[in-house]
């Protein structure tokens, strides 16, 4: 029963934010996708689907391409990538059986995280917006580093936990959710935590896909109303996403990632650093404030 209601949200929650989309699309008068936005949503949600995870692969390439300025990045990765995560939770739930009350209370609280978290990234200025995400990236080559050197936990076999770690779990989830609208992607910390707690790791799947589809509509409706924030790119992110969703799930199902995992971190390591220093280098004084300074 519990499955049964939170695919009826979620199936609610896309058409809400479908609506929501549509609208603010119309108000700006930005229909129309970009095709690098399709070819880029539909490669990232494709290699996302088989645990890549799309936010690092997304940001480097935004950032590489210099197709938006940095402070539009985590609007643009909650907003666009929202829907193919709802398709692949979709798929996940439904496949992978973990306990429902552990993965309706990881979701909800997931979802508290990014309604806290979304007004605050929405305000911050730039060389924050550029420190955070580029810390971000650092993590996320760091875990792709210890995927592929066989350094993550291995974790066990449960599909629930005890009342001490699904209280553990459910608070994760949450700092998980608040993070996640600063472009902090979901999968790393997931794929840590739940093995820690004992869990199989392929219940990590329908978890943290789950708490992505839920939570990023959510922060996406909030992000949709920033002016950090490029429509046409978030339509080509989606329509591009969800196809390459379905094959990955339904078709390719798995591949040998570890030579990509390779390639991701370089590109990951080298945008992050040129993040970092934007965000590290000292501004030059306004006329206003050098004449307060003498």
């Amino acid at each position: 029963m519990v499955v049964q209601l939170l695919l009826g949200g979620l199936v609610f929650l896309a058409l809400v934010y479908v609506v929501a989309l549509g609208r603010t699309a119309m108000r700006r008068g930005q229909f129309a996708p970009t095709l690098e936005g399709v070819a880029l949503g539909a490669v990232t949600n494709f290699f996302d689907t088989l645990g890549i995870g799309s936010f690092a692969p997304t940001t480097a390439w935004l950032r590489l391409r210099r197709l938006v300025p940095d402070s539009y990045i985590p609007t643009i990765l909650n907003a666009g990538h929202g829907l193919p995560t709802v398709v692949e939770a979709l798929i996940f739930i439904n496949l992978v059986k973990v306990d429902p009350w552990l993965l309706a209370a990881c979701i909800a609280a997931s979802v508290a995280g990014a309604v806290i978290g979304a007004p605050i990234v929405v305000r911050l200025p730039l060389r924050a917006v550029q420190g955070v995400v580029g810390v971000a990236m650092v993590l996320a080559a760091a875990a792709f580093i210890a995927k592929n050197l066989d350094l993550m936990p291995g974790g066990g076999a449960a599909l629930s936990l005890s009342p001490p770690l699904f209280a553990a779990a459910v608070f994760g989830y949450f700092l998980f959710g608040a993070l996640m609208t600063c472009g902090i992607g979901l999968f790393a910390p997931s794929l840590i935590l739940l093995p820690l707690l004992g869990m199989s790791p392929t219940a990590s799947f329908p978890m943290m896909m789950g708490a992505r589809a839920f939570l990023m509509p959510v922060s996406g409706m909030g992000f949709l109303r920033s002016e950090r924030i490029d429509i046409r790119l978030v339509i080509g992110i989606t329509l591009g996403g969800i196809p390459g969703v379905l094959v990955a799930a339904l078709l390719v199902k798995s591949m040998p990632l570890v030579w990509l995992r390779w390639g991701v971190v370089v590109v990951v390591l080298y945008a992050a650093a040129v993040l970092l220093r934007s965000a590290l280098r000292v501004q030059p004084a306004t006329p206003a404030e050098a004449a307060t300074t003498v």
